[in-house]
């Protein structure tokens, strides 16, 4: 897709390509009124803004939209697309060993347990034992930091999508 196809889509066709690049309804429709845009870094820009304006609950939808790491489903509805940059983006746990596969299982589980939501990290370009030993440095994290860290870490991750979606 190019940067003038996306600003000339009608809007919910925006917001479902939008959502593949980050799950969270008030964040695609936020970029969606943003439009249009002139170049990719003002997507970028804009895409920032709008993450970091909504609430709690706008990045915890937006969480549910990625499968834990090592496993190949999220608990909320994926694209084909967003399903395949997720692979792609995890691409290491398929060549870990099956104990750091184990241990990154047990820290997801105890993660979730401990914040209610599931691990973000931006995982393109770390291996299954970086992404083993931010789990294990993150899970000390109270709460709220863990929340701002994790948010943080999908902002990352939307703008490699949307580099991706824009065919950067």
């Amino acid at each position: 897709m190019t940067l003038d196809q996306l600003n000339t889509l009608p809007s919910t066709a925006a917001e479902s390509e939008l959502l593949k690049c980050c799950g969270s309804k008030r964040w695609a429709q936020a970029m969606t009124e943003g439009r249009p845009f002139e170049t990719l870094e003002d997507v970028l820009t804009e895409a920032d803004r709008a993450w970091w304006s909504l609430n709690e609950a706008d990045w915890l939808e937006a969480f549910r939209a990625h499968p834990k790491i090592g496993e190949k489903k999220a608990a909320a509805t994926q694209s084909a697309e967003a399903q395949k940059w997720s692979a792609q983006e995890q691409s290491s746990v398929a060549q870990a060993s099956a104990e750091t596969i184990f241990e990154l299982a047990e820290r997801n589980r105890e993660y979730e347990d401990r914040f209610g939501f599931i691990f973000i990290v931006c995982a393109s370009g770390k291996s299954s034992e970086e992404m083993l030993a931010i789990i294990n440095d993150r899970i000390r994290n109270d709460t709220k930091t863990e929340l701002r860290t994790a948010a943080a870490e999908q902002s990352k991750i939307t703008r490699l999508r949307l580099e991706k979606l824009l065919n950067q």
